[in-house]
């Protein structure tokens, strides 16, 4: 029986896989796909752990399993190697962000969430004391424009780091502050580093996606997947339910409601069985408003390959993230 991508890259992502056989599956068009998506390690281990195989060929397992042997030494390397450079930095208050927050937060297994870089969220005037405290660890500053709307890029030439500030504008930095305020700290990573709290957090996924019009890799739809159901196959700062009155109150503060509402949408889009618990927290947005969301952001970025850069994008990513 002939089993869509969708349907493969569900059962693949999922943390509890039901037995099933994958004989079917596009395994030419999903072994690809999913080492570009970030997937191919959560895949492998499910399939050889949790599924016997699930038929699958094998020249896809082989290949998955090799990007999970990698991911696991280079997730380690890198976050060893971070820890080594900020266990004695005092004094501060840095945020860690992205894979490097969610790998043994959200994921059973620290091969599971490939970190290709580590992303922070520093105030403003720590931005340069910070780059230059890496300096001391061989970072230095990438050549080219920082991206992602990054304030800095350092490498040591293993791991970037991206520096990031005022991520709300210049003109909500009490919302920043606020951030700052709630965020949890990271124990093993020193006195200096913390994590968002999970609201925050889920804004500030929410926030990239826009920010990157959408073309992200679907792992990050993972991500907000395990934050929105309270990372029940976890037992830290974001195994919790979320506090949804406060995520759509701080969703208008930091004007990203229409944002929230296509990232959600696409979460239950891509996992239905995250529907019950997403309804509540989309913003009540007027019926014309959801229609042009999904339109143009929800529906083609819920199939493989179909997001891309429409026409008047950087209008669209104003419009979604209020900047």
């Amino acid at each position: 029986m002939a089993i869509s991508l969708i349907d493969t890259f569900r059962l693949l992502a999922s943390f509890d896989p039901p037995r099933r056989s994958l004989r079917g599956a596009p395994w030419e068009e999903y072994v690809d796909w999913s080492i570009a998506q970030g997937l191919a390690p959560l895949a492998s281990y499910n399939l050889e752990y949790r599924l016997g195989g699930a038929d699958a060929p094998e020249w896809a397992r082989d290949r998955l399993l090799s990007i999970y042997q990698g991911s696991l030494n280079d997730n380690v390397m890198k976050l060893v190697n971070f820890k080594r450079s900020v266990d004695d930095l005092e004094g501060r208050k840095l945020l860690l962000l992205g894979g490097a927050a969610f790998a043994d937060t959200l994921y059973p297994h620290v091969a599971f969430r490939p970190v290709l870089e580590i992303q922070m969220l520093l105030r403003r005037m720590d931005v340069d004391a910070f780059a230059g405290y890496l300096a001391q660890h061989e970072f230095r500053p990438e050549p080219d424009e920082p991206a992602h709307g990054a304030a800095r890029v350092v490498s040591d030439g293993r791991t970037p780091i991206f520096l990031y500030a005022d991520v709300l504008g210049s003109e909500r930095r009490d919302e920043v502050q606020g951030i700052f305020e709630r965020a949890k700290p990271m124990r093993m990573y020193g006195s200096s580093v913390y994590r968002p709290d999970l609201e925050d957090m889920v804004l500030l996924v929410v926030l990239q996606h826009a920010r990157e019009g959408y073309q992200v890799p679907w792992l990050s739809f993972v991500d907000l997947r395990e934050l929105v159901m309270g990372a029940k196959s976890m037992g830290g700062l974001y195994s919790r339910s979320m506090d949804v009155a406060l995520l759509l109150e701080r969703a208008k503060a930091w004007r990203l409601e229409r944002s929230l509402y296509a990232s959600l949408s696409l979460v239950a889009r891509l996992f239905p069985e995250t529907t019950e618990a997403v309804k509540p927290a989309l913003p009540p947005l007027r019926r014309a408003t959801r229609e042009l969301l999904d339109r143009l952001v929800v529906n083609p970025a819920s199939e493989p390959g179909q997001m891309s850069h429409v026409r008047g994008s950087d209008r669209l990513r104003r419009l979604l993230t209020g900047q």
